[in-house]
């Protein structure tokens, strides 16, 4: 029998999922199978509705190797184990007279741990060491943490996964951490007792057999940093949402130090290791805690004197721990075990930390940050740039394929490229790995379904300015729009300040970020087209809303990173250190990234009409503008607010005639 064609494959694939092939997508399945057969590096821009996840599955499919998807959010994860990968596999099963297997895999403290679940958590407090589930039956479970872990024992009868996501409906944080452990906590499959049983010890052996693993990025950070592999060998890795990919890194590669931390670590480590140990741990915390009370929000360009001396003490006290733990009492005790376990990740880290800070590194960034909500500081170390780490983990010994709908910023991949430790297309050499971009478009004609208006005429926004003008202009604009309002600010701020006063002018129901689960909201704004929807990052990516209930989408103002944002301030100077434009590299590239995932949320299907309105003059007036317009998807562009309020007006018309 001949092999089967990748347009046979493809063909047989979206049928499956009642899809419609794409002259994009089949452009992208085969770029990718090319790259999978010349072991090479692909980028692909795939524009919102060019089904990429079927244009990379059915040549990773039909490819034959093992196959690692990493994806940045749960939904897409979902989408891929749930939807396209039973279907597609099913389709090609007769084709490649084969079934391949797929499988999820995720971080161990996603997975209920069966030895916490019965044998309890360790506790801080001082009556005990071990809290089990059945204590709270005596009493009954008045609490919601009560319920919510006497309802995880029974779910734990019945789930096959044990994966958190799987629990619904699900628990707090709070609640997940008493029947969950890190890497680090395990007590590893050989010494627990649970260790046949182990829900995280299953997904990784699935994971061992499966031809697809799907993951997340900050697995995929974690196998890459930390030099232990956790995902199974593979020859090829796909990287969807790669937009996303170098931030994941980053918050994986950074460490934090907290007064509450060091104190839980001295009250775990108390209980367990000798006299003096933990009263040098205790001696050391306090000195350390006396510092963080005094810290002033910001970056540390130099360790000042008394934090070093703090971070110093920190470090040797929890050396000298760390060695007391390893030679505790009696180490066959499983229970014992497991709270020795605990101690030790808590204080490894400190110590980590602790040494990294304190040792310094020029390709470090270290600053204090203050909770405003809740007062408390934190002191955060982070490298002040990831993409060495990424080239040499990431593009050696495997085909590295990363897409996603925005990739092309300014009109070409090299400022991404850059972030992932790239050389620009074309120019390769020994320390730099080829790679090639494409950009397959999108299915949707952008020029007729939406309008790109910037509202020149406002002031130009301040970091203290009330902004009167573009609250009246968000008004007028919303107000023609019958609602039907995506608000995407920079801010949390703004977003209230916006919906506080527009729920007092507009006779509409105005939703904000915070006064519910994102889900909830997504749904409500969704089910009614009059409602508003304002909100700051979190919407400016993950609000998937096709129809009449968002057809006008709002940027306050061009997302720049805050000037006083450590990491991203000294992201910028070091470019501007080397004779690069600092801005441009990192302050333009960060607002164009979100500004074109922004400004996809209007046109998700090919019905969807509407306008992004950019309330900022810069975009029109500022050199900088064209660079982050050709970021964007291609709308007619104007600075003619009648015509836009004309334009809206007539949409709304047009969605209230069909009934919606």
């Amino acid at each position: 029998m001949t092999k089967p064609s990748l347009p046979e494959l493809l063909h047989a694939a979206v049928a499956s999922v009642g899809g419609v092939e794409r002259p994009g997508q089949v452009t992208m399945a085969q770029a990718v199978a090319d790259a999978v057969d010349d072991n090479s590096h692909l980028l692909v821009q795939a524009g919102t509705g060019t089904g990429k996840s079927l244009g990379y599955l059915v040549p990773a499919l039909a490819h034959g190797e093992r196959v690692v998807v990493a994806t940045a959010t749960l939904a897409l994860q979902r989408q891929l184990v749930e939807r396209d990968l039973p279907r597609t596999v099913e389709a090609l099963k007769p084709l490649l007279r084969r079934t391949p297997q797929f499988a999820m895999l995720k971080g161990r403290s996603n997975y209920l741990c069966l030895h916490r679940l019965h044998e309890g958590a360790p506790q801080d407090e001082e009556d005990g060491l071990f809290n089990p589930i059945e204590s709270y039956e005596s009493s009954g479970p008045s609490s919601k943490l009560g319920k919510d872990l006497l309802r995880m024992r029974d779910w734990a009868d019945e789930t096959e996964t044990g994966d958190r996501d799987d629990l619904t409906p699900g628990v707090s944080d709070k609640a997940w951490g008493q029947v969950s452990v890190s890497s680090r906590e395990c007590l590893g499959a050989s010494k627990c007792a649970y260790g046949a049983e182990c829900f995280a010890e299953a997904a990784r052996e699935r994971s061992k057999l499966a031809d697809v693993v799907v993951t997340n990025h900050a697995l995929l950070a974690i196998d890459a940093i930390e030099g232990a592999p956790v995902l199974p060998q593979h020859e090829v890795l796909i990287v969807d949402e790669a937009h996303e990919l170098v931030s994941r890194v980053t918050g994986v590669a950074t460490g934090e130090l907290t007064p509450s931390q060091v104190t839980r670590a001295v009250k775990r480590a108390s209980k367990i290791v000798n006299e003096k140990a933990a009263d040098a741990l205790l001696t050391a915390s306090d000195s350390f805690e006396r510092v963080m009370e005094l810290a002033l929000p910001g970056r540390l360009e130099e360790i000042p004197e008394d934090l070093g001396y703090a971070l110093m003490a920190l470090r040797d006290a929890a050396r000298t721990v760390i060695s007391a733990l390893g030679s505790t009492k009696d180490r066959s005790v499983t229970d014992e075990d497991a709270v020795r376990k605990q101690a030790l990740a808590m204080v490894e880290n400190i110590h980590g930390v602790a040494e990294r800070i304190a040792n310094g590194s020029e390709y470090d960034v270290v600053w204090f940050e203050r909770n405003e909500r809740y007062g408390t500081a934190s002191l955060r170390v982070a490298p002040l740039s990831v993409s060495g780490l990424l080239r040499e983990k990431l593009f050696t010994e495997r085909s590295v394929i990363l897409t996603s709908a925005t990739l092309k910023l300014g009109g070409d991949f090299n400022g991404v490229g850059a972030s992932l430790g790239l050389a620009p297309e074309g120019r390769h050499g020994e320390d730099f790995p080829e790679w090639k971009g494409l950009d397959v478009g999108s299915p949707f004609d952008y020029p007729k379904q939406g309008i790109l208006y910037v509202a020149k005429h406002l002031a130009r926004p301040t970091r203290d300015s009330g902004r009167e003008d573009m609250l009246d202009e968000l008004a007028e604009l919303i107000e023609a729009a019958g609602g039907r309002t995506l608000g995407l600010f920079s801010s949390m701020k703004a977003a209230q300040t916006a919906a506080e006063a527009l729920r007092e002018r507009l006779d509409l129901p105005i939703l904000l970020q915070g006064e519910d689960t994102l889900g909830e909201l997504i749904k409500g704004f969704a089910a009614d087209p009059r409602t508003c929807l304002f909100g700051t990052l979190s919407l400016w990516q993950g609000v998937d809303v096709p129809g009449p209930s968002c057809q006008l989408v709002v940027m306050d103002k061009i997302p720049f990173p805050r000037p006083d944002d450590p990491l991203m301030s000294a992201r910028q100077k070091a470019v501007e250190d080397n004779g690069g434009n600092g801005f441009m590299a990192v302050a333009a590239t960060h607002a164009a990234l979100l500004m074109a995932q922004g400004a996809g949320r209007l046109v998700r299907a090919t019905g969807d009409k509407g306008v992004v309105a950019v309330l900022d003059q810069r975009l029109a007036t500022a050199r900088y503008g064209s660079y982050l317009k050709a970021s964007m998807p291609d709308f007619w562009y104007t600075v003619d607010r009648n015509q836009v309020r004309r334009s809206l007006a007539a949409i709304d018309a047009a969605a209230k005639a069909e009934g919606a």
